[in-house]
Formats: structure tokens, sequence, C-alpha cells
């Protein structure tokens, strides 16, 4: 019969798998660094897609013939993975250094900071235009051969404008949310390459691998190849989009997003209830709900602003829709109609439909380590 003593023994041998996966990890922090170093002095971009895909079947395959969770396994292998291109960031190949030296207009805010410093890690020389530096503006922009502007979007134009002229091989770059207004003031301004960027993150991000930035054709987007080229071997993935089409997406994606979660904000402020109150008994999906408005309200409120003011007459009907739709959703859960709200829910369900099946899979991986992190704290 077993008893206390043989608990005791058995703690121990997991305390020595878990020193064993320690060393194992170090050795392949170890190997990962190494790697870097080679795609650094090479070129070679930080992620390689089919590698990855390739090595993560090739170990599930292992795990389910040793009796493990293929799923855990997998797990455990993006985190690691995660870890290694967090690793690697420390030095990075240049792929386009005709674009040296740089300069990067509003380089003293968060994102310009994040793009300053990715620049310099790949070997460019990169220069600084802020307020401070305003008084040297036609110094710094000297011999420039990429300019990024990297400043809120109602302070773009007035910023632009004001800039001394531009030599004309000089790539002229904005990384802002909206991209149609802003090329077109760079265009004007600006009599040589132009191309619009919009990273789909914000400054807080541990790496670039896997990262999407939109990319808008503006002018000679030959000479924005070396930039694209750049983004690549950060890791980034690219998209290339018209900038209307940009615009009417970014309507849903971000205006009308940022827009819900700032009302559901405010509203959750106005309740009886504390927020401590509401996580202590939440399930994990609203856990994740509530980081993903805590979130919003961790970050500046000139930025969000700004997002959801630059495009609030193109938004218009999209809310009026959205008023709409909550309008007939109300109106149904008061008669009482379920057959109405169940006809609703098809609706809904048919434009997912392709997608459920995966969205289930990877929120269920996103349930799982947000009940995780509930545990912890």
């Amino acid at each position: 019969m077993a008893n206390i003593k043989d608990l005791d023994q058995l703690r121990i041998g997991i305390d020595e798998c878990d020193t064993q996966l320690v060393a194992l990890l170090a050795r392949r922090n170890s190997i990962t660094q190494k790697i870097g170093e080679i795609k650094q002095q090479t070129g070679a971009p930080l992620h390689a897609p089919e590698r990855e895909a390739s090595l993560l079947a090739a170990r599930r395959q292992e795990a389910i013939k040793q009796g493990v969770n293929p799923e855990l396994v997998e797990d455990i292998l993006r985190r690691m993975m995660r870890e290694a291109y967090q690793n690697q960031q420390a030095k990075l190949a240049c792929s386009a250094p005709q674009l040296s030296p740089i300069v990067i207009v509003g380089g003293q805010g968060a994102m310009g900071q994040l793009f300053a410093q990715q620049f310099i890690r790949s070997g460019y020389e990169v220069r600084i235009l802020d307020k401070d530096q305003q008084t040297n503006a036609q110094e710094i922009l000297k011999g420039a051969k990429l300019v990024m502007i990297s400043v809120p979007i109602n302070a773009l134009e007035t910023i632009v404008r004001a800039l001394p002229p531009l030599d004309n091989d000089c790539l002229l770059v904005d990384i802002t949310s909206v991209k149609q207004a802003p090329l077109s003031v760079l265009k004007e301004v600006h009599s040589g390459p132009v191309v619009g960027l919009h990273p789909m993150f914000g400054p807080d991000i541990s790496h670039w691998v896997k990262q999407t930035v939109v990319v808008c054709e503006g002018r000679e987007h030959q000479v924005a190849q070396g930039l694209l080229s750049q983004l690549q071997v950060w890791g980034c993935q690219l998209v290339e989009l018209d900038a209307k089409k940009h615009d009417e997406a970014m309507q849903i994606i971000q205006v009308m997003r940022h827009l819900t979660t700032f009302v559901y904000g405010q509203f959750l402020a106005k309740q009886g209830h504390t927020l401590e109150e509401l996580r202590s008994c939440s399930s994990p999906i609203y856990q994740l709900e509530l980081m993903m408005v805590g979130r919003l309200f961790a970050q500046s409120p000139e930025l969000y602003s700004d997002i959801m003011l630059a495009q609030f007459d193109n938004v218009a009907p999209l809310l009026a829709q959205y008023q709409e739709t909550f309008a007939s959703t109300l109106k149904k859960l008061k008669a009482g109609d379920k057959v109405g709200l169940i006809d609703s829910f098809a609706e809904a369900k048919e434009y997912f439909s392709d997608s459920t099946a995966h969205f289930l899979t990877q929120s269920r991986s996103l349930l799982n380590k947000a009940n995780d992190a509930k545990v912890l704290d």
C-alpha cells in the first residue's frame, strides 16, 4: 500500500526530470544563439516558416509515439521558439545598407524608439529628429536615404510640411494607422520615393518575428524593396494593400474594435463592482476579455483618441449599422424572441463557418493559458 514516503520519492523523481529539462533548455538556448549569429552574418531571415512547421509536425509525431500529449509538446516548443527569437534580436543582418543614414521623425516616441533600436541592431546609422532637435533639422536630414515619420496622426501633415526639402533619392515613409491621407501629404511634399507602412503591433513586442506590417504603395515602389526586405529579415509578415482598401479594413479592425472596447471599459467603470470582484468569479474567457479591455486603458489616451477621431466620418455608416444591430438584438430579448435570436446567431455563424474549428482550437489554448495564469496569481 502506497504511503507518504512513496509520494516523496516520486516527487524527487519529478525534481530530477525538471533539473534535466532546465539543462536541456540551456543547451538549446546556446544553440539558438549560435544560429542567430549565423543568420546575422549571412542575412538569413530570423523566421523560417517551413522549418518551423516541419519541426512541430515531427515533434508531434514523436510525442504520440511516446504517449505524450502532442498539444503539450507543441505548446512547449512554441514557447521555446518565442524565447529563441527574442534572444536572436541582439544583432541583426543589414539587408539594405543603401538606406543608411536613416532619420526617424518622432524618434523619441515609443514606436520611433522601437524602430530606431531595430535599425541600429541591424547596423544602420540612425538619427533622431524630434521636438528637442528641431533647430538642427536641416543638418540631421542632410544626406538621409530613409526618413520615417513616426508621429501622431493628427500632427503628421503639419510636421511633414515643416520638414526641410529631402534629397530626391530619399525614401519617405510613414507608419500611421491611416494610409490614404498621409500618403497624399507625403507625395505632395516629397517628389521622391514614398511608401506607407502600418505596423499591426505596439511598442511592447518582445520580438518582430511573425509581426504583421501592412504595406501601401506610394511612389517608386522599387526603392522601398530594400526596406521591405529588411522587415522580412526581422521576421515580419508583409501584407501589401491598396491604401483605400487598408483604411476600409482598419475601420472595422481598429476603429470599431477600439470604440467597442472603449465604451465597454467606461460601462464597467460605472458599475457597482470592483475589478477584483469581477475577476474573482470570472471564467477564463472573461479573464481574457478583461485583459484586452484593460490593455487599451493601460496605453496612451491620445493615441486611441486620434485613431478613433481620424476615421470617425468614415465609420459613421458602420456605427449606424452597429446601433441598428444592437437595437434589433435588444428588441428580440425584450420580446423573448428565442427563434429570432437563434436565426441571428445562425446568420453570424455562417460568416465564421470556414474558421470556427480553427478559432475554437486556438481560443482553447489561450483559455488554458489564461486559467494557468489565474492559478499562479
